[in-house]
């Protein structure tokens, strides 16, 4: 278990286990209330702890996006080095103090976006940057709260001269979606990968041949699951009133992360462009 350290496996296993087979399941279970013992531990003997075959154990690695097993004990043991655990989420109490309120919210919104950090592709990273780079028109989708999300992404684009449109609602998306085509990207983001008019849309625009990008929790879902990219964030309390919090800011740090990649990447034009959208608004308001 030496080299780099690199973690993740606790994280991406607590995020998948509701979606997971029931054999699966089982294996999960077992690491998830025996960490410390699983990675010194060879699959043969996991899988007479677990009474699975072994095969179902490399099959919940790479369900898990893991090369195997082996990988999956390396991504625990990082989890193990730094402390990783589940239980770290606060909970957002009505009758706390304003210190517990600081410490609280802050605490999640900070472990969400570590947490994140572990299930985030790099090279689905990679690709997104270059695919949104490259692409001739940009439709970013979101509902609700991720509709926000989606409307910053497009403030930042429109600021570097991408082309992009922000949609909030589907009869926008759809209609946005009929007139996408190959040299297109379209942009879906929901947190749960579960929301419906997003499913549609997406389903609308990939059948024109516009490249799908997708942002959802960690997890095979409806939404990431006709993607060509997808990206993921993690947020692993319970509560729904921390979880619209915490969920909201790992989003925008994944946008924030793809903005500044974009960015590089054509840097001399970004600057440049960025120079006339801030010239320009200083020029209004003089003159308003």
């Amino acid at each position: 278990m030496r080299g780099v350290l690199v973690n993740g496996g606790l994280i991406s296993i607590q995020e998948s286990i509701t979606s997971l087979k029931p054999s699966e399941r089982k294996v999960a279970e077992y690491i998830i209330n025996y960490p410390e013992e699983v990675i010194n531990l060879s699959i043969q003997k996991l899988s007479q702890r677990t009474e699975v075959s072994e095969a179902t154990i490399i099959r919940l690695a790479r369900t898990l996006s893991y090369k195997g097993f082996q990988e999956l004990k390396l991504r625990i043991a990082g989890d193990l080095a730094t402390k990783y655990s589940s239980k770290s989420y606060q909970e957002i109490s009505i009758d706390g103090t304003v210190d517990s309120f600081i410490a609280n919210v802050s605490n999640n919104n900070i472990r969400s976006i570590n947490d994140t950090i572990s299930v985030l592709s790099k090279e689905e990273v990679e690709k997104a940057i270059e695919v949104l780079g490259q692409a001739r028109k940009i439709a970013l989708y979101g509902i609700g709260a991720s509709g926000l999300i989606a409307q910053d992404f497009k403030q930042k684009l429109s600021r570097i001269n991408r082309w992009c449109e922000a949609a909030v609602d589907y009869d926008t998306q759809g209609t946005i979606s009929a007139n996408l085509g190959e040299q297109d990207v379209v942009f879906g983001i929901s947190y749960s990968g579960q929301t419906k008019d997003i499913i549609e849309s997406l389903q609308i625009a990939k059948d024109n041949g516009a490249k799908v990008i997708t942002l959802t929790k960690y997890g095979a879902n409806p939404v990431s699951d006709l993607a060509e990219i997808k990206l993921f964030t993690s947020s692993l309390e319970k509560s729904i009133r921390s979880g619209a919090m915490s969920s909201r800011i790992s989003q925008l740090n994944v946008i924030d992360i793809l903005y500044v990649g974009i960015t590089s990447r054509n840097y001399d034009e970004s600057v440049a462009a960025l120079e006339r959208t801030r010239k320009a608004v200083e020029d209004v308001k003089k003159h308003g």
